[in-house]
């Protein structure tokens, strides 16, 4: 089992910043793969992005390329989003994940809050 607890969300203006972490706990030698979902009010969960833990290979969602930036440090076993030029569409909950490997993603955090005011 891989324990994950988000932090950092919050209310920020349009065109802020925030950077959010994600810390893993428990069978963390078995993530193949983390990422970062959203879920704004009354839309299903979408994905804004992945990397692979060992290598750091990324991917991003269109809607947050060039603005946001996934990351992680192996030793403390922590994810980060950092999100720049936010905008009010991404309000949302925002979600960390991990898979054992390349296919679904078993364990999720408790999500947090980001609001971005016009």
């Amino acid at each position: 089992q891989v324990q994950l607890v988000e932090s950092g969300g919050g209310l920020v203006q349009s065109g802020g910043s925030l950077r959010l972490s994600c810390t893993a706990s428990g069978r963390t030698f078995s993530i193949y793969k983390m990422a970062w979902f959203r879920q704004a009010p009354g839309k299903e969960r979408e994905p804004v992005g992945t990397i692979r833990w060992i290598g750091g290979l990324t991917s991003y969602a269109d809607s947050v390329k060039g603005r946001f930036t996934i990351s992680r440090d192996n030793a403390k076993n922590t994810l980060y989003l950092q999100m720049n030029s936010l905008k009010p569409e991404d309000t949302a909950v925002y979600y960390c994940a991990a898979a054992p490997n390349s296919g679904k993603y078993d364990y999720w955090g408790q999500g947090t809050q980001v609001t971005v005011s016009s």
